[in-house]
């Protein structure tokens, strides 16, 4: 049976709640936005003293702990529990295949190469999501959508290293980071994807939870296996690196998910992927602003083919 909750969000129009609720709604998409931008930023401060796995999976099992808190306040907590282990592999598939590649292969990616870069190309994150449709949702394999995802494999390759490297080693290792950001994006495309099975079963704020607790229960003896230090390595931590730690935490995590689901709740799915292309910006403006990233020419020829195969396929094959 599907959630109420969720078929009252989905097919609710924008235009049956008030403005102030309307507007309420915009501010928070505007919000969850600036929060997924700084990604990037915090996972450069953390470099250096945590290793890129303990980087991404460490904050995501802090805020599944605080998720299994937050349901066990409700009476049906074993019953959520025994219907999600019904559909397990659907959520071990959403966890390994989506959170798992989204996020360390962003924050390998990001540690690799730049802040910058790795918001520039969230924008591939639109373009994986048509392609995988056609896989999933069974959806048409259109030339537009080939087009637009050969586009964004060409803006990859223009974007390589901001900074100026000093040896062909360096700069290898740079465009490296940049291939992985792509593959956290492809991670973040299909969880965005197969999660809609996961929403006729189970409200947003399950599915997210429970596609993070099979993200930790396989990751877990993958993490001490390949950075056994990691733990040891929480105690050289400087107070800007614990509040980037924190903030990945609780609000990259945690923050703008709820805010984004609640947003959901009173604007159109289109409007609200729409506010995914805010995202790019935030993040080189962050980037610049705290990190001092600078953005080279040919990046910036790279970012705006990204940015125009986005757009041409959202404008077109979502018929906007």
């Amino acid at each position: 049976m599907e959630s109420p909750h969720y078929t009252y969000r989905r097919n609710a129009p924008a235009r049956a709640f008030g403005r102030g609720q309307f507007l309420g709604a915009i501010l928070m998409l505007l919000t969850a936005n600036l929060l997924w931008a700084g990604q990037g930023v915090a996972v450069k401060l953390l470099s250096g003293s945590l290793g890129p796995l303990a980087i991404a999976l460490f904050p995501l099992y802090c805020i599944t702990l605080l998720g299994l808190g937050t349901l066990a306040i409700h009476r049906n907590l074993a019953e959520r529990f025994r219907a999600a282990w019904r559909y397990r592999r659907d959520f071990f598939l959403a966890g390994i295949c989506g959170q798992l590649m989204a996020q360390v292969g962003m924050t390998l990616g990001v540690s690799w190469s730049t802040a910058s870069n790795g918001a520039i190309l969230s924008l591939l994150i639109p373009i994986f999501g048509a392609i995988i449709a056609v896989w999933l949702l069974r959806e048409r394999l259109s030339l537009l959508r080939v087009s637009a995802l050969l586009m964004g494999f060409a803006g990859v390759i223009l974007l390589s290293p901001i900074h100026r490297a000093t040896s062909p080693g360096t700069r290898i290792h740079e465009i490296a980071g940049n291939w992985l950001i792509a593959i956290g994006c492809f991670g973040s495309a299909f969880y965005n994807v197969y999660s809609k099975r996961l929403l006729e079963y189970f409200n947003g704020l399950e599915t997210l939870f429970f596609s993070y607790l099979s993200t930790t229960v396989f990751s877990l003896p993958v993490l001490f296996l390949l950075e056994p230090n990691c733990v040891r390595n929480l105690s050289h931590l400087t107070m800007t690196q614990w509040s980037a730690f924190g903030y990945l935490a609780i609000f990259l995590y945690g923050v703008s998910m709820v805010l984004f689901l609640r947003a959901l709740e009173s604007v159109d799915t289109i409007l609200a992927s729409a506010s995914l292309y805010l995202m790019p910006i935030f993040g080189v403006a962050l980037a610049f602003g705290i990190l001092r990233e600078r953005i080279a020419p040919h990046a910036l020829l790279g970012s705006g083919i990204v940015l125009f195969a986005t757009l041409i396929l959202f404008r077109y094959d979502y018929a906007i």
